[in-house]
């Protein structure tokens, strides 16, 4: 069971006690379509195709679905391969002299859990070191050829970049042979992961472009399992919108018909995209994507473009963190490269992430508090809000309660006309303010909350390696499991006090205070433990309520079903 799964099954299980409880066990007795719309085609064996204008055209095939044209590569490709070094404040990132590749991208300000030194995105051993085809590498489709620009010696404008406070700096590959000039711009900001790429193709009537995107990010977490099933590739299709792809479950070479609005490798935390454009050069979107499996949890894929009318190209690529505030100024939906839960969750979920992440990060900033002291105290300011609804909810339930035995009595004389026992209940609602889900809706609130916390510890990059007391980090699993413990025990204690102050409770609800506490200790074990520490301080915040509705209760039992007032 993944996660998500589990956490889902979490909160049903909370909202079945809420709801069954308080009605069953009262205290009392992608499709084909034309280019334009997002098609997932599994292409032959033989490789993918691609459409260069309306038609699509078979790629050559072998190993790699875009083969190389021997007779066009008029270039030796025995040139000794350099590197140069592009370093900023925010990042580290290493070109290779063949084919103006990015076989590097170290961020500066995250340290990697699984290496020693910073975050590295680009995969080691093949994909990111000498030799290794990285990322950003180019190709071109003529006809039905593929020219493959990856490995050949591209002269760079310097040996070394060094981006500082005097702002942008440009580093340019040139290559060129008899017939072919191809240019490379890379322009890098110093506060910020973007990068804006140009360039252009002399001496080709007309082309394709193919970025490679590389074949997925690099593990960086502790938690191994959990980033390998968060790594996925994601297309925001102009009309169909976000679509994620676990690279976990891509089996063969795939085609995706644009037009793209930005195509991205996401892992839990980072994310390489591009997006069309740079400087007003290019389309406005990228014309498909292709994607075919290298290895577990290695899929590579290259991103369409056509060479415009002057042979010239660009794009933006976005090489950082999942930063909310980064990735939507980038525009183009940028920040749903990692999508919250199921499709029909995502238009509640989005918002609530968005506004929760911006207050836990404004008290972290603001009051200078470390994170684990912002949620208990975001778990207490939860419940004072809420306060007013559980007291609602929980009278609710009273006279619901003190309502029972006449709700029996009509049921029972009533049982065989339906519609004279629908005109009772009506009355009942109307004299003394009976509804069954008056209780249950109020206490309802808290779990959209809840929900999306659980996405804000799962992929917010500003509670990854966050400590707090014994927790290492509070965006991974507690490690001792003192927390999803003591949830447990604090769930247990609020529904003994509950039962505590209720007039003979049923046999069911007595097994569930047992039972429930336990399963909830076995569904959060292995959630973060963020989430974990603001549930709990959540739950112990209710006691004080809890015990004040309890003692109203008792104080209120024996004095049967009073009317509402009437003004």
């Amino acid at each position: 069971m993944n996660t998500e799964v589990r956490f889902v099954v979490a909160i049903l299980l909370m909202v079945a006690v809420l709801v069954v409880t308080n009605l069953l066990f009262p205290p009392t007795p992608p499709m084909p379509s034309e280019m334009g719309t997002l098609d997932t085609i599994t292409a032959p064996q033989s490789g993918p195709s691609l459409s260069t204008g309306g038609t699509p055209t078979r790629v050559l095939g072998g190993p790699d679905p875009l083969s190389p044209v021997p007779e066009l590569l008029a270039t030796p490709t025995d040139v000794r391969e350099r590197q140069v070094a592009v370093v900023g404040p925010l990042y580290r990132h290493v070109f290779s002299t063949h084919g103006a590749r990015l076989v590097s991208a170290e961020l500066l300000a995250f340290p990697s859990f699984t290496r020693d030194g910073p975050v590295q995105l680009i995969p080691e051993g093949g994909e990111g070191g000498e030799g290794g085809e990285g990322a950003l590498g180019l190709r071109l489709v003529i006809g039905a050829d593929t020219l493959d620009l990856r490995n050949l010696p591209f002269a760079p404008s310097r040996e070394q970049v060094t981006v500082g406070e005097r702002g942008p700096e440009r580093l340019t590959f040139r290559h060129q042979a008899p017939g072919l000039v191809v240019e490379v711009n890379y322009l890098f900001f110093p506060d910020s992961y973007l990068i804006e790429v140009t360039g252009s193709v002399r001496g080709l009537d007309r082309a394709l472009l193919l970025t490679d995107l590389g074949s997925g990010l690099a593990l960086n977490d502790a938690d191994r399992k959990s980033e390998e099933r968060a790594l996925a590739y994601v297309g925001n299709h102009l009309q169909d919108g976000v679509s994620s792809h676990p690279l976990s479950k891509v089996e063969g070479a795939i085609v995706h018909e644009g037009p793209f609005l930005w195509a991205a490798f996401k892992s839990k935390f980072f994310v390489l995209a591009m997006q069309p454009g740079a400087d007003g050069v290019g389309p406005e979107q990228f014309g498909g994507i292709l994607a075919w499996p290298e290895g577990p949890n290695r899929t590579r894929i290259a991103v369409s473009e056509p060479i415009a009318g002057e042979g010239e190209f660009g794009y933006r690529a976005f090489i950082g963190p999942q930063e909310y505030a980064r990735l939507t100024a980038l525009g183009g939906d940028l920040d749903e490269v990692n999508p919250y839960g199921w499709r029909f969750f995502r238009p509640v979920i989005r918002p609530l992430v968005g506004v929760i992440t911006g207050l836990l990060v404004f008290m972290h900033d603001k009051l200078n508090l470390a994170h684990g002291w912002v949620l208990i105290l975001f778990g207490v300011l939860m419940r004072v809000v809420l306060w007013p609804f559980n007291q609602k909810a929980m009278r609710a339930q009273m006279r619901n309660m003190a309502v029972q035995p006449m709700l029996k009595e009509i049921q029972t004389k009533y049982k065989d006309n339906p519609e004279k026992l629908q005109k009772e209940m009506m009355r009942l609602y109307k004299e003394y303010g009976f509804n069954p889900m008056a209780g249950c809706l109020p206490m309802l609130l808290p779990w959209p909350v809840l929900i999306s916390l659980f996405f804000v510890f799962q992929n917010t990059i500003e509670f990854r390696g966050a400590s707090f007391l014994w927790l290492p980090d509070l965006s991974a699993p507690d490690p001792f499991f003192i927390l999803p413990v003591f949830l447990g025990i604090s769930m247990f204690f609020l529904q003994w006090i509950t039962m505590r102050y209720m007039p003979d409770p049923n046999p069911q609800m007595k097994m569930m205070m047992w039972l429930m506490p336990i399963m909830m200790v076995f569904i959060f074990f292995n959630l973060a433990a963020g989430l974990n520490l603001y549930y709990s301080v959540a739950n112990v915040a209710t006691l004080p309520q809890q015990w004040w509705i309890g003692k109203e209760r008792q104080k209120n039992q024996g004095r049967g079903p009073v009317k509402k007032s009437v003004t």
